[in-house]
């Protein structure tokens, strides 16, 4: 079965869940998108940049935003730029849900924001959560106070009241000027012997690093907005946040992931779920844009991060920020790839991007760089070519001696590309020795044109009819 196509999403209905710290908005968000998208943790100020997703509203399509929480604070510092997002993404929202904790009562926080959202003019419906158990529906009907019409009684960790607020939103939402896109599932039509080079939808690109690397100042360079919280403060990253980007005829979702430090310096639980939400973002990438501070070099988190992406099998682009900083550009380029190429093999012939995320000099090469490797790493070489090759290398090189007897390898084949995996077949050939693996890959990597993807090389051996003879 074909996958469907992705829903254009610029044209859908955008709900945004608003509201003061710790109210339950991303539990909202995961109970409507239906997974566990966003982080949740029993902390105040957990989401820090708006998130994301596609819901599905009683058969309508929305694009749903979570954004942090409200809170009056002077621009400049964390809290300001952080509100200044949400304001962002109350500004294009077509339906805004308010949400207060009715098991705290109305605070003056609420008052205040309630205030703030109806001169805003924009739809807004009511969502008193955490109204589960006896005095919950008692607890909602203070939310009248706040002037918003009538509250929605919802749980959202517990699911109480969610269906009925389903209803609501898609009651509030705008008219559908085009009905919502069914996909076809019959491949009958379809020619089993099409190969397509990648799956249709986005290219996806998940952007990792140390933190403080100018990984969220790079997406805002991308983006031409500014899309996610940036500052001083190492770690202001804490969900991975995707977002879609229309570069030609290529359309790309790009996950900023929260910054990946040793494990020995991951104490609190959060920073946990962080660092779990970064590396599944890069399990579900296509390729990895692995962010370095040029002006630090290599460190060898970096080269963790490097091994990280090479053992998920993601093709990678290395990109070198704050290069306008560096004084001996020559030198500093030699020095990172040399140390790669010494740590990781793998990494030999990775497409280099350099640039400064801030000012946003040359950061326009990185979306080139991006496709290429996404190119690579769905290569397929056809089956006599590659053996074509395999002969010639084994002549070369004979394979080597092993037990005093030569191995006899026969033929190659690649099973699957993304990235690109090859089977050799012959008498023993699982005892093919580590060195002699190596120079094999490497001679796939320059014969046909693979540089900075991972390369896998398997062995299926064949049985002797006259071995016990």
């Amino acid at each position: 079965m074909r996958p469907p196509p992705p829903l254009p999403t610029a044209d859908l209905p955008v709900v945004v869940i608003a509201g003061r710290p710790n109210v339950g908005k991303s539990t909202l968000f995961n109970r409507l998108v239906g997974r566990r998208q966003a982080l949740v943790a029993d902390t105040p100020g957990v989401t820090r940049d708006r998130k994301e997703g596609i819901a599905l509203i009683r058969g309508r399509h929305v694009r749903l935003v979570d954004t942090a929480g409200l809170e009056e604070a002077a621009p400049e510092t964390l809290f300001g730029r952080m509100r200044a997002s949400s304001e962002s993404a109350l500004d294009e929202a077509d339906l805004i849900l308010f949400c207060i904790d009715a098991r705290s009562g109305i605070t003056p926080a609420d008052e205040h924001f309630a205030q703030w959202i109806r001169r805003r003019n924009r739809p807004v419906l009511l969502v008193a959560n955490k109204t589960e158990g006896r005095l919950g529906a008692a607890s909602a009907m203070e939310a009248y106070a706040l002037g918003l019409g009538e509250p929605q009684a919802i749980s959202a960790e517990h699911g109480e009241g969610v269906t009925d607020l389903m209803w609501e939103i898609a009651e509030r939402l705008p008219a559908d000027p085009v009905p919502t896109p069914e996909y076809d599932d019959d491949d009958s039509d379809a020619s089993e012997d099409v190969v397509e080079d990648r799956p249709a939808g986005p290219l996806r690109v998940a952007i990792v690093g140390r933190p403080n690397a100018g990984k969220s100042t790079l997406l805002n360079a991308l983006l031409g907005e500014e899309r996610m919280i940036t500052g001083p403060e190492p770690g202001l990253t804490r969900d991975s946040i995707a977002v879609h980007l229309k570069d030609g005829d290529d359309t790309f979702e790009i996950v900023d992931t929260a910054g990946l430090r040793r494990k020995a310096r991951i104490d609190e639980a959060l920073e946990k779920m962080s660092t779990s939400a970064s590396i599944e973002a890069l399990k579900m990438a296509e390729v990895a844009v692995l962010v370095l501070d040029a002006t630090l070099g290599v460190h060898e988190q970096d080269l963790q991060i490097a091994r990280l992406i090479e053992r998920e099998g993601r093709a990678c682009v290395l990109a070198l920020n704050k290069w306008d900083a560096v004084e001996d550009r020559i030198a500093t380029r030699k020095a990172i790839l040399d140390r790669l190429s010494i740590s990781l093999a793998q990494m030999r012939g990775v497409s280099v991007v350099t640039f400064s995320a801030l000012t946003g000099s040359a950061v326009h090469k990185l979306l080139p760089a991006v496709r290429d490797a996404a190119i690579v790493w769905n290569a397929r070489i056809p089956t006599g070519e590659l053996n074509r090759w395999f002969e010639e290398m084994l002549e070369r090189h004979q394979p080597p001696l092993v037990d005093g007897r030569r191995l006899k390898l026969r033929y190659i084949t690649q099973v699957k590309s993304r990235p690109p995996t090859f089977v050799i077949f012959g008498t023993r050939a699982e005892q093919i020795p580590d060195d002699y693996k190596r120079y094999l890959v490497n001679g796939l990597r320059e014969t046909f044109d693979l540089p900075g993807v991972p390369i896998r090389l398997q062995t299926r051996g064949t049985k002797n009819p006259y071995a016990n003879s």
